[in-house]
């Protein structure tokens, strides 16, 4: 049986956003899938009775996108976003026994952060508002010059913010009035949540003097009808996505300590709405309590709060009691990674991925079977786990995973990935980019280094600097990796010594051309969506300056230390065959980060190719047009096949 293709990604499908009825007993999620003529993400809304008794019923229909499933306070309707008749996601109504959908809102951008009024009258969402009101179409010659003031003027997958900031409305829930315009002013708000007697919205935003540079956010409540917001937290730490106690006393939310002093766990915490006296719950865990990308806000269950950690590779599901009486207990373990949840009463439902399986939905069992036949049709690699032992005695967590038809006393061509952060870690959930790689007879090694989340704060704190205490990027992480891989190669004898390859994204491009810049052991590399001039990127990121919270300095204050740590300052030293892949919209490592090292590996007569992909941001490979990401795999596997295979 052959392993997975590039074209499989068009395959690719899985449930999420699980979604309880008040009463326990229905969950409305969603199951996405790609549009492989269209080029574009699906997705419907389905219902699943939580016994699992009968066989789930597809909800919404149509060859859009149908996703956000909010239940009604009485579980008479589901609210909904939808695509459908327009370009932009918009807010729709329809009874939970099916039927037409009513929309509710005909803006010119997406509908997010969808929450009812506890009486089901309202309904509270964010989108977009925009300044300049001239047409879509219309040519950038036309428009109005961006006057600038502060520095979060685009972000990265979103664009442009400035003259476009996100602010929150309602909407009757019938439909018989148009969206009224909650909030306003140069900020960002979202993430609304409904105090259970309906008189007050608290949301996520930052309306402290300088803001934009002065990077935290904070709770604010406003009164369901308008006003003045005010703010709950304070502007020394961080606090978002609200979650309202069913006796609305107390707000759950999430927490993080300092100001650019990064990175540091965030956790999940508790204020109360008249003192303002706040309570952090999960400090013992000593585990980052928000993972990446963010699931949901945390969520209310009778006196206790769930919520998703990242540990040792794995997204357990955790509860903590509200009061700090106890810690923090486990819920839902194992080998897997869990990718949405909800509570009602004392039902907990939640869906999850394994190395082996795509994401589906459980609740006393698995409810679903979305990706059986992706799995069943094709080898999925399982892979192993290993450690290895750093330079300085660090155990280092490590997996490895055989080419499909492997086959014992043969050796095979290797590729050591690098995951981007660098606080994320690699982790056991279906990976399509591992699987594709194995499916054309790569063995693929990847770990989880000092910097890395999924372990303590001190292990991802392991490579702050160098302006500051710590040694910097670059140090004991690259030391971490190439125990690694000596350590799989002095293992597993079916790894070629001789037929090396490495490649990452983001910081993970980072480090494969440091790598590179500092040994020649590779026969080939690529560098994907790339930091390659820290000084450069301080100004060019959307969030580079950003970085001070790991550096220790801004640039500007410290030239040297950013320079230090940047690949570009060592680039006379790549002799390794280089592949860069960088998209032409990503705001967070601007393309300049590619053609700078491109220029200047090419005026040393290096071999090296740039592929530029349009209109793509720095979620290329996660949610990028699915016709690029096949392409991108095309290109990677032509490169490597080239100079690992030949």
């Amino acid at each position: 049986m052959a392993g997975m293709r590039p074209q499989d990604v068009y395959e690719l499908t899985g449930a999420g956003s699980p979604l309880l009825s008040p009463d326990g007993s229905t969950i409305a999620y969603v199951v996405w899938s790609i549009d492989a003529e269209a080029n574009e993400y699906r997705s419907d809304i389905w219902l699943s009775p939580v016994d699992g008794d009968a066989e789930p019923a597809r909800m919404t229909e149509g060859s859009k996108r149908n996703a956000q499933p909010m239940w009604s306070p009485d579980g008479r309707r589901i609210a909904f976003t939808s695509n459908r008749d327009s370009d932009s996601l918009q807010l729709f109504v329809m009874s939970s026994d099916g039927g037409e959908a009513s929309k509710l809102t005909d803006l010119k951008e997406d509908v997010d952060d969808v929450a009812w009024s506890p009486d089901g009258t309202k309904i509270v969402f964010s989108a977009r508002v925009r300044e300049d009101q001239t047409d879509d179409d219309e040519e950038d010659k036309n428009r109005p010059p961006r006057r600038l003031t502060r520095l979060r003027f685009r972000f990265d997958n979103v664009g442009w913010t400035v003259g476009r900031r996100q602010h929150l409305f309602t909407v009757t829930a019938d439909g018989s009035a148009p969206a009224t315009q909650l909030t306003d002013g140069d900020y960002e708000d979202s993430a609304p949540a409904w105090s259970p007697d309906g008189a007050r919205i608290a949301f996520t935003s930052a309306r402290h003097d300088n803001w934009d540079i002065h990077p935290t956010t904070a709770i604010y409540l406003i009164a369901a009808e308008g006003g003045e917001p005010e703010a709950l937290t304070g502007t020394d730490s961080s606090a978002w996505s609200p979650s309202w106690s069913p006796d609305g006393a107390r707000i759950a939310h999430y927490f993080h300590a300092g100001v650019l002093d990064d990175p540091r766990h965030s956790q999940v915490a508790v204020t109360e709405v008249d003192s303002g006296r706040q309570q952090v719950l999960t400090s013992s865990l000593d585990r980052q309590c928000v993972p990446f990308p963010q699931l949901r806000e945390p969520v209310w269950s009778g006196d206790d709060l769930l919520f998703c950690v990242e540990d040792h590779g794995n997204w357990p599901l955790y509860k903590v009691v509200a009061d700090g009486s106890s810690k923090p207990e486990l819920l839902v373990g194992g080998t897997q990674g869990v990718t949405g949840y909800d509570a009602a009463g004392e039902r907990v439902v939640y869906t999850s991925s394994t190395p082996v399986t795509l994401s589906e939905l459980h609740a006393d069992k698995r409810l679903t079977g979305v990706g059986d036949s992706f799995v069943a049709a094709r080898e999925i690699v399982e892979p192993e786990r290993f450690v290895a032992t750093s330079a300085d005695g660090t155990e280092v967590e490590a997996w490895i995973m055989r080419p499909v038809g492997f086959t014992e006393g043969e050796r095979y061509p290797v590729l050591l990935n690098v995951h981007g952060g660098p606080f994320t870690q690699y982790g056991n959930k279906l990976f399509d980019e591992f699987q594709v790689y194995c499916g054309a007879g790569y063995v693929v090694v990847y770990c989880n280094p000092r910097g890395s989340s999924g372990y303590s704060e001190h292990w991802g704190r392991a490579i702050r600097g160098p302006s500051e205490g710590g040694p910097g990027m670059g140090t004991v992480d690259h030391e971490d990796i190439t125990a690694v891989l000596d350590e799989a190669l002095d293992r597993f004898d079916f790894c070629d010594p001789n037929r090396l390859g490495v490649m990452g994204g983001s910081y993970g491009g980072y480090m494969t051309t440091w790598m590179i810049a500092h040994s020649d052991r590779f026969k080939a590399a690529c560098s994907e969506r790339a930091v390659n001039s820290w000084y450069s990127m301080h100004g060019s990121s959307d969030v580079g300056w950003d970085f001070k919270g790991y550096l220790g300095s801004f640039q500007f204050e410290d030239p040297e230390a950013w320079l230090k740590i940047s690949p570009l300052s060592y680039a006379p030293n790549i002799h390794t065959p280089l592949l860069i892949m960088h998209s032409e919209a990503d705001l967070r490592c601007d393309i300049e980060q590619a053609e700078q090292l491109f220029t200047t590996l090419r005026l040393l007569e290096r071999e090296v190719e740039f592929v530029r992909f349009p209109g793509e941001s720095h979620e290329l490979t996660r949610s990028g047009a699915p016709l690029h990401r096949v392409q991108r795999f095309e290109i990677l596997l032509d490169f490597f096949d080239k100079h690992l295979k030949a």
